[in-house]
């Protein structure tokens, strides 16, 4: 893992020898290195039951090791084929409706039928036995973008154990899920399932207990693979490819730890700058991801992305010029251990034909392969970064149990957007120039200046003592609305808002007052819209010595707090109890450090100029020049990204680097360079005194 990976998923299946030959000869031409391979396979490699033909795939790893190509070898098992759903009906997966799908697309299995798991052994056994010591061989990649549900009647009796593991007796499930509401009181195990179609509303706590089940259950999917493939091949790393979005039941922070290289999905939604911002989003979550496993972080890597295009909802949208480099370097800059590509050469037919390729229809003689080529040229000059960290100077809470559980049909308002809390709090953030981690609040939190806690729903009281900590040894704490709200259950704290925050907070908020987007409150601090909640200091008992910094300047709530300070050992704790455009949240995060100047980064760290103040989510201008800068030692390597069409003078001495520095991607001085609008430089040397 010294070097940098370059490549894409390669899918030689698709093509004629002719076709498959040229294929490696554009993969040397461009710098490829490694490529993933038999992800969609299954049904080649294994026509018929207990049937191989390893034929075909002899040839590709031989003709691609010859080619001095690295293979990331996947095990087949997201999309079984056509006789497998056939001979094992009860193995595809089931709706909520209890509609049972056939085969006909992709990821058509059952993770819990016992003919699928004995299926994917099957096959993965084979692979292991007749590739584990090829020489083309750099990584194990098992499944791919775990994800499918299923209401069967395997998964209620998978999902009963795991309840019974969880919760031990019903009486303590009862509780747990607030049966005694609605009549919903079990006395019989097997009356338990999976949260169907129901005629209202579902039991919250039934189905977040569920989306917790199936990461569960994907997680022993995934090692029962793993266990075989590192049998086969103890130093092989291996890994499997996280997909991003609500309809992902996987918590990566649990996965983290039993994969030997963190590896993500990366599609951003928005044109422009908004896939700038989204793009430094998932880089920063996955190094995140990695970074924290118990005992000792992970490399990480950007598995796939696009090459030529951004989906957008639906439209393809072109790169512009310079976008495939810029996004890449995004994710190295951020920690990746390379840029690949889903895929190597676009399809001619099947339902991803229109999906980019680095390879795109048009052949090598395009803009886009041409970019690639640039890309797979730069990735070598700046191998020497792979192993130095990042350096973060802000963190962000990231819960996705908190996610699913705010995706409830039952919030007192539609517009509770948990992801867009998380986002807007990174963006404002990236487009001040500040670098940020993500961290887990159930566990010990960084020294970092500035922490923020964005509609952290649900709160174990360990995550709340972790705040205090941070907060008492010296932190910036920043929470807003819809934080602390609810157990780890999703039972409601009572005794008012925000639950476990109350104390640290010093506030006690007696109801939550969600209003239409129309309506908009006067306070000081910017425009603020659709949610507002009554914020008391004092009760029957004093809480703190919390006071308001801003309150509503008019109205039926003139008066009342809307942002609020405690301060607590050598920190302060900080309470939004409204919601922000992004102009007035960056200024507000910029503003709550000690004396009121901002959270400071430590001496010698980047100071960016910022971008213009746009919402690159929402199309408007973009976030100006990305910086940002990685160390080992007195060695720096600071990633300069400009977004703008502006040319942009990097000035070493303001980047923290002593005289001497180079830009790698050019073998040039650095001292006086100006990087052209679009462009990228890549500046190394030693940091300033």
């Amino acid at each position: 893992m010294s070097v940098l990976w370059f490549g894409g998923d390669h899918n030689p299946e698709q093509w004629p020898e002719d076709v498959r030959v040229q294929d490696t000869e554009l993969m040397r031409r461009a710098g490829v290195n490694l490529v993933t391979v038999g992800v969609f396979s299954w049904a080649l490699l294994e026509p018929r039951e207990g049937e191989f033909d390893f034929g075909w795939l002899d040839r590709e790893l031989d003709r691609l090791d010859e080619a001095g190509v690295g293979v990331c070898l996947a095990t087949p098992t997201a999309s079984p084929p056509p006789w497998f759903g056939a001979a094992h009906p009860d193995a595809v997966p089931v709706t909520d409706q209890g509609v049972r799908l056939t085969h006909g697309s992709r990821d058509t299995y059952d993770v819990t039928a016992p003919a699928y798991r004995a299926a994917c052994e099957r096959i993965v056994r084979a692979l292991a036995e007749r590739y584990s010591a090829h020489p083309a061989l750099r990584l194990w990649h098992v499944h791919n973008e775990y994800g499918t549900w299923s209401h069967s009647a395997h998964a209620d009796r998978a999902f009963r154990q795991w309840l019974r593991r969880r919760h031990g007796d019903l009486a303590a499930l009862n509780e747990a899920w607030t049966t005694a509401f609605w009549s919903q009181h079990y006395s019989d195990w097997e009356h338990v399932q999976t949260p169907r179609a129901t005629q209202y509303l579902a039991n919250p706590a039934h189905v977040l207990d569920f989306r917790r089940f199936l990461s569960d259950a994907m997680l022993d999917h995934y090692l029962a693979q793993r266990s075989v493939l590192k049998a086969a091949s103890p130093a092989v790393p291996v890994t499997t490819n996280w997909a991003f979005g609500d309809w992902v039941p996987v918590d990566p922070w649990k996965w983290a730890e039993h994969v030997d290289l963190v590896a993500v999905d990366d599609y951003p939604s928005a044109p422009g700058a908004g896939a700038a911002a989204q793009t430094a989003f998932a880089a920063d979550l996955a190094r995140s991801y990695a970074a924290r496993v118990p005992g000792g972080g992970r490399p990480w890597l950007l598995a796939e992305q696009a090459a030529g295009v951004v989906y957008t909802p639906g439209r393809t949208v072109a790169k512009a010029p310079g976008e495939i480099m810029r996004h890449s370097l995004s994710h190295v800059a951020r920690g990746s251990r390379g840029a690949m590509f889903f895929q190597w050469r676009a399809s001619r037919g099947g339902s991803e034909q229109w999906y980019s390729g680095m390879v795109p229809h048009a052949g090598p003689d395009s803009r886009v392969f041409r970019e690639v080529c640039e890309l797979g040229a730069a990735l070598p000059r700046i191998r020497g970064v792979a192993d130095a960290p990042v350096r973060a100077d802000a963190a962000i809470t990231w819960d996705p149990e908190s996610w699913w559980a705010m995706g409830a049909a039952s919030l007192p308002d539609s517009g509770l957007d948990y992801l867009e809390a998380v986002r807007q709090v990174h963006r404002v953030l990236w487009r001040a120039g500040r670098t940020a981690d993500f961290v887990r609040p159930d566990r010990p939190l960084p020294r970092v200046p500035l922490l923020v806690v964005p509609s952290l729903y649900l709160m174990s009281d360990q995550a709340s003592e972790h705040l205090t900590e941070y907060v008492e040894g010296g932190g910036t704490l920043v929470v807003t609305p819809f934080s602390g709200i609810a157990d780890p259950r999703g039972t409601v704290r009572t005794g008012g808002y925000p639950g476990a925050l109350r104390e640290l907070l010093g506030v006690r908020v007696e109801e939550l007052r969600p209003a239409p987007d129309t309506e908009q409150f006067d306070t000081g601090l910017g425009p603020v819209r659709g949610w507002t909640e009554a914020v008391r200091l004092t009760g029957a008992v004093r809480l703190t010595g919390a006071e308001a910094v801003a309150v509503h300047r008019s109205g039926p709530f003139s008066g009342e707090p809307v942002l609020t300070r405690n301060r607590r050992g050598s920190g302060t704790a900080w309470y939004l109890s409204v919601r922000l455009d992004d102009a007035a949240l960056g200024a507000l995060l910029a503003g709550v450090g000690p004396q009121g100047s901002g959270p400071q980064a430590t001496a010698g760290d980047l100071r960016p100029a910022p971008g213009p103040a746009g919402g690159p989510d929402a199309g408007e201008p973009g976030a100006g020049v990305e910086v940002v800068r990685r160390t080992e030692g007195n060695l720096v390597w600071v990633f300069v990204l400009n977004h703008t069409e502006t040319p942009y003078r990097a000035d070493p001495a303001s980047l923290g680097l002593a005289p001497g520095a180079v830009d790698l991607l050019t073998d040039t001085a650095a001292e006086g360079m100006t990087v052209r609008g679009g462009g990228v430089a890549v500046l190394h040397g030693r940091l300033s005194p």
